[in-house]
């Protein structure tokens, strides 16, 4: 028997007016989602990947079409889903602590309480010791692993993340996406994952969707069979890994020589 999806997009279309200009950032997306799944979301820049993240998050709606979680249609602020941007976004003013304490003391949690899941974060996150160090104080990686623990403590089902470790140098964009991995499988969360990096993308997905450009279509949805728990050092040397990153490659190519092509940049800025 086919389980319900957990979010759902049918049949949506998203317009925007820019400058009294209408455009189409996605057109006749239709993408069923099942609870614990970890979705990436691949294309070139401009297809609407990060426009979906916005529909799962309420933060506004279709302009054709419906999008549901667990059941219901999304209509206003869907506050099961938390968001990380590329930005890592902590107060500089506050600790590491008290930056991951942030979304318990919007809910009034008691003291004792905050204190206590927040060392349980830091844990999590592998920054145990470092609760008291200001962001401006930390590695980029460790900024990260902050801001990750602040988006667990407001324990979404769902994780949004629209190019989380982009600017991330290679090492400590491993450490952090096998950090993600671990504690996605171990927490049970849905991940909706925004990137342009096809090794990225095919590492961390249990199923790749691939859009093509503007308006935003899916164009593909590639399975990624590999064993879970995922070494993602010794994955870079499996057959069937190698296998498909070169699939997405492929299906990607079209779109980057058509990106490269300046009579289509021409069109694209031409087209209203």
């Amino acid at each position: 028997m086919r389980r319900e999806p957990f979010i759902s997009f049918a049949g949506v279309q998203k317009r925007f007016k820019v400058n009294g200009r209408e455009f189409v950032a996605v057109h006749s997306v239709s993408l069923d989602i099942q609870r614990g799944e970890i979705i990436t979301l691949v294309g070139p820049s401009g297809c609407g990947k990060s426009t979906l993240l916005n529909m799962t998050a309420g933060l506004f709606g279709p302009s054709e079409g419906r999008v549901h979680y667990d059941g219901a249609e999304v209509k206003g602020v869907n506050t099961r889903v938390g968001y990380m941007t590329q930005a890592d976004h902590l107060l500089p003013w506050r600790s590491v602590a008290g930056n991951i304490a942030v979304p318990l003391q919007i809910r009034r949690q008691p003291k004792r309480d905050i204190e206590r899941r927040v060392e349980e974060l830091l844990a999590l996150v592998g920054l145990s010791g470092f609760g008291a160090s200001y962001p401006n104080q930390l590695s980029g990686g460790m900024r990260k692993r902050a801001a990750m623990a602040r988006l667990l403590a407001s324990d979404p089902e769902t994780l949004l993340m629209d190019e989380p470790f982009g600017a991330l140098d290679a090492q400590m964009r491993l450490s952090l996406q096998t950090e993600l991995l671990r504690l996605c499988k171990q927490l049970n969360k849905t991940v909706l994952f925004v990137t342009h990096d096809v090794d990225e993308a095919i590492a961390l997905a249990d199923r790749c969707v691939v859009f093509a450009g503007r308006p935003g279509t899916i164009d593909h949805v590639i399975d990624v069979p590999l064993a879970q728990p995922r070494n993602l050092v010794h994955l870079r040397s499996d057959p069937h890994y190698v296998e498909l990153c070169a699939d997405l490659w492929q299906r990607l190519a079209p779109e980057i020589a058509g990106a490269a092509d300046p009579s289509s940049l021409t069109h694209a800025l031409e087209a209203p």
